[in-house]
């Protein structure tokens, strides 16, 4: 049996039409501040580089950072 912890940024945005969307970044800085998270945010917004189904990004909505623990198991029987 093996367990793993996954973390990861969340950041959650609302579309020009109103839609939210989130992108993600695996195993952010365990130092991670508020001002760092918003700058970020605020440098994708002004950047304007993603685009989903071609719908630009507005707004900032929110933030988090979320740990997945999973536990393996191993199904084999000899």
């Amino acid at each position: 049996m093996d367990t793993s912890i996954e973390v990861k940024l969340l950041m959650t945005f609302a579309t020009v039409l109103g839609k939210k969307v989130s992108l993600y970044v695996t195993d952010p800085k365990d130092n991670l501040t508020k001002e760092d998270i918003k700058a970020v945010m605020d440098l994708i917004l002004a950047k304007n580089i993603f685009a989903p189904n071609g719908d630009d990004l507005k707004t900032a909505v929110e933030a988090k950072v979320v740990q997945t623990e999973t536990t393996d198991y191993d199904l084999v029987v000899a």
